[in-house]
């Protein structure tokens, strides 16, 4: 062979095995990635040897030779397009590696440019993303809040003169702070001897105080001529809701929880009255209107370390979803307020039940377990249109007195328990005519804002559930009403079915369905209180559009219910009336008096004393004339009522919970087993068998010693106590030191001697 065709290894493959042919492929492939990785480094360090260049051709001309004889050997060009198909996607890899690496000095400005740009499209995606995230989030929260405007059927120009009085009295109230302020600074930089001096000066600061408070206030009604009063800022947002949990927060998640709502409280400028207890929440709270929102938002993040994981169907998708404590509440929200409507503080406190039925501890019936069914107003609405149904009125009397459902004839039947308070319900249910009065019947409950009829609700159906002579009654079913009146007005802003006005525990006190307040407001203003409310101009405007809702609502009523009527009539005079007015109270029982305007400024002036005769209408119709007499009443009922528990639970019987320390405490160690305890230092005067068995409670005791002096035979504060096990005698003993009924009791355990007789015959408790 001659050096010619030594020298001409382009021909060679043509006659090469298959095998062979895939072994140099291989080979050229590993050479053109190192190729490439060559000029990726060359593209980022800007320069590169000559030598690398020179080799980087002859592999590219060897790789181009050895593909085209491979292509022509299988005479099949889809290799050629396999490898355009990986040039292409080296070409796209090489431009995410140089987006996505730091740029080098040696870049060029138009590099840096694509990358800032490509960085500010991906914070786009990712903020209108989040933001999207927000949206649904938000979306979700607002289907579980229910808002309405205080002031969203009145009149335009009422209206517009509602919130431009709020706004002026935002800032008359702002600069009587300010003067008050400046009174304190004043006095504070005072020496002490200079007293007529200090006073002078008081006085002037006072009078200057006053001119600068309506020179400002003249000017901000200026301002507030050339803009619309309407910033939500000046008004005020009610919000009432609570909310059960089971089981119950130990001690460690109720501190949580409390500290949290008082934190986020004081965090959001909210004022109001929080019942806050182991079993859940119930708060009516006052504040602004973004103020309220963020609180009700920043609860639902709340899980107290309690949260649930929950799997969703999201179009198809499975996806876990994080359940708190308060993910399914429901906020009912008033805005529009006046600013006289804001509660003075905000007051977080320590409560056994949110609402107090004496059914705490393992007395409540399970909500989740025996709750009633929830209906939304619309279909609450029908049911009072059905036979054969009872609607049961949850609230106290005195609420009742002044407004409550009127169902039309042929429907539900009406029934107000006539309680003067929630703990009489349990006692009222057990009753036998009560029980006959629901006989083969769907029970409908309602009350304020719902949350009454929780426990009400379900203690029904554990009866139904676990009681004989309740099953055997044939309920039909246990429906309540969700959200209450509250939610009801909303729906029925007419006021439906609904007959006199609202008692609510705001600073609202009572009200009428919104249409109906808008009609009485509009009335107010023109009858003569128009200087007081901001009136004047427009009047012709007001009396028409007072005309038009007057006539709508003349409709409405002649439809259905008719909210304006007046319920209720002063206990003084018999004339109808129906609002509580002044801190006057029934002196028999203790509910708010309903007293009219004119006897009210006729006792203040001291024309017309109310007497001890004026007694609430409960109180009449019961012939109940002094405490005395309710008292052992309501003691013979609870006893009797007790004594039926006992029979019925046997040995699970504990006494009703009215004390913290009952669910607080934790129990003392008893390592000797010891079932006896003495007793010391114990009010003599009020302490009796019902009041030591309340004290002790979860404790369960079986005798009672009470040691007497030997001369007088009195009971002078001392007992031996026999319980039931070493557990609850530990629970007794955990109460030495504190204070009951005024003294501080010191409790010990004291085992008997094995001489002595224990328990001692006829010491057993009397309701065992």
């Amino acid at each position: 062979m001659t050096d010619t065709d030594s020298s001409t290894p382009v021909e060679e493959p043509v006659v090469l095995s298959k095998d062979k042919k895939k072994k140099k492929h291989r080979k050229h492939k590993k050479k053109r990635r190192r190729d490439a990785a060559a000029d990726d480094d060359d593209d980022r360090g800007g320069s590169s040897s000559s030598n690398e260049e020179e080799d980087h051709g002859k592999h590219s001309s060897d790789n181009k030779e050895i593909d085209m004889a491979a292509i022509d050997d299988d005479g099949n060009d889809s290799t050629k397009h396999k490898r355009e198909k990986k040039s292409k996607k080296k070409k796209k890899d090489k431009k995410r590696k140089r987006s996505s690496s730091p740029p080098d000095d040696g870049d060029d400005s138009s590099c840096n440019n694509s990358n800032n740009k490509k960085s500010s499209k991906k914070k786009r995606k990712k903020s209108s993303s989040s933001k999207q995230r927000s949206k649904d989030k938000q979306k979700e929260m607002d289907e579980k809040v229910v808002s309405s405007s205080a002031i969203e059927y009145y009149p335009e120009d009422l209206k517009h003169l509602q919130l431009k009085k709020n706004q002026e009295t935002v800032v008359l109230e702002k600069n009587v702070k300010t003067v008050d302020e400046s009174k304190l600074k004043r006095k504070a930089s005072l020496p002490n001897n200079d007293a007529t001096t200090s006073n002078n000066t008081t006085m002037e600061s006072k009078t200057k105080g006053d001119k600068n408070a309506t020179a400002t206030k003249e000017g901000d009604s200026s301002t507030t001529k050339q803009k619309q009063p309407n910033d939500k800022a000046n008004n005020i947002t009610l919000l009432l809701f609570y909310q059960y949990v089971e089981p119950p927060w130990d001690e460690t998640q109720f501190q949580t929880a409390l500290q949290f709502v008082t934190d986020q409280g004081q965090q959001h400028n909210l004022t109001g009255r929080m019942r806050v207890a182991r079993e859940g929440l119930n708060c009516t709270l006052t504040g602004s209107h973004d103020g309220i929102r963020a609180w009700c938002a920043a609860l639902r993040t709340f899980d107290g370390g309690r949260s649930k994981v929950q799997e969703v169907d999201d179009n198809g998708t499975k996806k876990t979803k994080i359940i708190t404590e308060f993910a399914n509440t429901e906020f009912k929200l008033t805005d529009d307020l006046p600013p006289k409507q804001r509660f003075p503080k905000l007051h977080a406190f320590e409560v056994i039940e949110i609402v107090n039925y004496g059914l705490a501890g393992h007395r409540a019936p399970s909500i989740s377990q025996h709750g009633g069914t929830h209906l939304e107003p619309h279909l609450y609405h029908e049911k009072m249109h059905q036979k054969d149904t009872v609607i049961i009125d949850v609230r106290n009397h005195y609420e009742a007195n002044i407004g409550r459902f009127d169902p039309p004839k042929g429907g539900a039947h009406m029934i107000d328990p006539k309680m003067r308070k929630s703990t009489e319900f349990p006692l009222w249910l057990d009753r036998k005519e009560t029980k006959e009065m629901l006989r083969g019947k769907q029970v409908l409950m309602y009350c304020t804002g719902g949350v009454r009829c929780e426990r009400a609700s379900a203690l029904l159906k554990q009866k139904i559930d676990q009681e004989e002579d309740t099953k055997e009654l044939g309920i039909k079913g246990v429906y309540q009403l969700q959200g209450g009146v509250d939610k009801y007005f909303k729906a029925f802003p007419e006021g439906g079915l609904w007959k006199g006005k609202n008692y609510t525990f705001d600073k609202r006190f009572a009200h009428a369905p919104p249409a109906v307040e808008a009609v009485e407001r509009t009335k107010k203003v023109l009858g003569g209180g128009g200087g007081d409310e901001g009136g004047g101009g427009g009047g012709g405007v007001l009396e028409s559009s007072s005309k038009k809702l007057a006539s709508s609502m003349e409709e409405g009523s002649s439809k259905e219910g008719n909210a304006e009527v007046i319920m209720g009539k002063c206990e003084a005079c018999l004339k109808p009336w129906d609002m509580y007015r002044g801190k006057r109270r029934c002196p028999t029982c203790g509910v708010p008096s309903l007293i009219c305007r004119d006897c009210f400024e006729a006792d203040k002036s001291g024309m017309k004393k109310l007497g001890r005769e004026v007694r609430c209408d409960l109180c009449v119709a019961d012939n109940v004339r002094n405490k005395r007499e309710l008292r052992e009443r309501e003691e013979r009922e609870m006893k009797e009522y007790e004594q039926k528990l006992r029979r019925s639970d046997g040995d699970d019987y504990a006494p009703m919970i009215q004390r913290k320390h009952a669910i607080t405490r934790k129990p003392k160690a008893n390592p000797e087993r010891v079932t006896r305890l003495f007793l010391k230092n114990m009010c003599a005067r009020q302490m009796d068998e019902s009041k030591l068995l309340e004290i002790v409670h979860p404790a369960r005791v079986t005798h009672i010693q009470w040691l007497t002096d030997r001369n007088t035979g009195k009971f002078y504060g001392s007992a031996f106590i026999e319980v039931k096990t070493a557990e609850d005698a530990g629970s007794v003993l955990a109460l030495d030191g504190t204070f009951q009924l005024g003294r501080k009791m010191k409790v010990k355990y004291q085992k008997h001697d094995e001489k002595d007789i224990w328990p001692i015959p006829n010491t057993e408790v009397s309701s065992s």
